[in-house]
Order: structure tokens, then sequence, then C-alpha cells
């Protein structure tokens, strides 16, 4: 904090490259549990919509009318938070390590440029090309490990199904249709996530940036420049803009593995099941859930990275402390 009252952006610290893996993969969790408690309405109706040829509105009025709309509303929370929870955890985790990784690498195709405003976090800063590419490697990654959850997630949220509990789901779908059942989707899941995830961050560093020379107020006796919002009001307003543009360029690849993943039986695979959702219900199938999806994201991904980001902001801080005093 300057003397002024403004807050200074932190500048990439060296501390960054020792920070802990498990402190990573715990940030991850809270974040991702968090977000995906807080909105798991809006996931499960983006479920309904794509699965049937009705809009928002009635869907909404069917769960409402329901004996137990609360219930109803939050139904498939817990598969949602495992995979939400464990899926960021995961994902921050190998992003940070891949980050890491390609920054020590120390070559100038892959690193931000000298002149490359600061932003609002203490992550490693990469040029558009390695922001990208990382993105998309930990979030297939990621998103792999944790597909056995995201099918269970996807068909207990959905009403073609009566599981009453996530073991029999698990053992229903084992029985009918083999241990390939719980990988259902996972083309079009990878399809979609290894654009979706790399053009997050791509759009995300990008946006920080911006935001921190737009809300600047000079610059403090270091050079790095006096934010007039907190970090936290960037990073989330950045990940609010940047997930609502990556999520508008690869919904088709989302509702593709919606069908998959209720119906494989019927939809088979990504070319298949697109011509079968054209054919039935036009292009805009492919579009079914945008809206929800767009919000969802948007809020999910903003509040995801902002706690986690203020976490390993602080962290840093903390470790940083502790080094100098050791010295």
């Amino acid at each position: 904090m300057s003397n002024n009252g403004t807050l200074a952006v932190p500048a990439k610290t060296g501390t960054s490259t020792s920070s802990k893996t498990i402190f990573h993969f715990s940030a991850g969790l809270c974040s991702g549990l968090t977000s995906s408690i807080l909105l798991q309405p809006a996931d499960l109706l983006k479920t309904r919509v794509q699965q049937s040829k009705q809009s928002l509105l009635p869907t909404l009025k069917a769960i409402l009318s329901s004996p137990h709309p609360i219930r109803g509303l939050w139904r498939g929370t817990l598969p949602s938070a495992l995979r939400t929870g464990f899926g960021s955890a995961l994902y921050f985790t190998s992003l940070n390590a891949l980050r890491q990784t390609v920054a020590q690498a120390n070559t100038p195709i892959v690193l931000a440029g000298t002149t490359a405003p600061k932003s609002s976090s203490a992550l490693p800063k990469l040029s558009n090309s390695a922001n990208l590419a990382t993105g998309a490697v930990a979030r297939v990654a990621a998103g792999f490990v944790m597909m056995p959850v995201t099918v269970l997630k996807v068909r207990y949220e959905s009403d073609y199904y009566a599981y009453r509990s996530l073991l029999g789901a698990g053992r229903d779908i084992v029985r009918t249709e083999g241990m390939r059942g719980l990988f259902a989707g996972f083309g079009a899941t990878a399809a979609r996530d290894a654009p979706y995830a790399g053009l997050y961050v791509l759009f995300y560093e990008q946006l920080k940036r911006r935001l921190a020379i737009m809300t600047s107020k000079g610059t403090g006796s270091d050079g790095t420049p006096l934010a007039a919002v907190s970090s936290s009001s960037i990073n989330f307003g950045s990940g609010a803009l940047a997930a609502g543009l990556a999520t508008a360029i690869t919904n088709p690849f989302d509702a593709v593995k919606t069908r998959l993943q209720l119906m494989p039986a019927k939809y088979g695979n990504m070319v298949r099941a697109t011509r079968l959702m054209i054919h039935e219900d036009g292009m805009r199938s492919l579009f079914g859930g945008l809206g929800l999806r767009m919000a969802r994201k948007a809020l999910s991904s903003a509040l995801a990275w902002t706690v986690y980001e203020e976490l390993i902001l602080q962290a840093e801080k903390r470790w940083a402390a502790k080094h100098e005093m050791s010295l």
C-alpha cells in the first residue's frame, strides 16, 4: 500500500519459483469448491436445457413447481463439487508447474516481453502462445483424470436417469456400458476444454495487464503501477470477461459433449452427434444453454481465479518475508 492509499499491483517475485505444490493444490481446491457449490443451480439448468428442446423458463418452472425446488436446483452438488474442486486443484497445480517450467526455460518466444505491463498476479508472465499452450495442456490432463466424475455429474443432473446415489450410478454405468462408459464424451470434452482453457488463460492475462494500465494512477518508486482498484477486483473482472469470450467460442463442443454423456448409444461419437443434433433440432442445438453457460462460467471462473490468485499472492508475500528474515 502506498502513502496515498492506493494499492500497488505486485510485481513477479523470485519466490514464485519456490511456491509449494501442496499450497497450489489446496488453493485450487478451495477456489473450485467455492464456485461449484454457489453456482450449481446454473450448471444444472444448463444441462437440462441442453438435453431437451425446452428453453430456460419452462425448465426453471418445472423445477420450482416440484415438491422440493431448492433440493432440485442443487441436485448433483456432490459430484459437481468433487469434479470442480479436485479438477480445479489438479488444473491449477499442473498449470503452475507448466508455467514455472516454461518460464525457467528463459527463452524469448515463451516469455512476455520486458516492456509488458505489470499484472495483478504473482504467477509467471508468459507470451500469448505459451499461455494458450499451457492452459490447454493443463485442462485436458485434469479433465481426463476427473472424467468419470464428470459423467456421473451430468447424468445425476439430468432427469433422464433416476439415480439415487453416486455409487449406484457408477455401478449401473459400468454394468451396462463397461469402464468405457465412465469416459463417455471425453473426445468432445477435450475438444471443448483445450481451446477453452487456452483461450481463457490468454484472454485472462491480456485483460489483467490492460485493466491494470486503465486503472493505474501512476507508478511507485520501483516503477510498479499503482492501481486505483484492488488486485482482486482486476482479477475478478478479467476472469469474468475472459470466461465469457472463451465460452461463446467453444459452446458447440459443450452441447455435443452433454448429448454424448447422456445418450452415448444414440449419438456414438462427435461427428455423428453433431449431425444428429443439427438434423433433429437445427443449428441452434449447438448453442443450447449458451446464455446460462456464459453466465455460470463468467461467475465461476472469476470466483475461482480470484480466490486462487489472492491465496497464492498472500502466500508469496509470507514466504518472501520469511526468506528475508532468514537472511
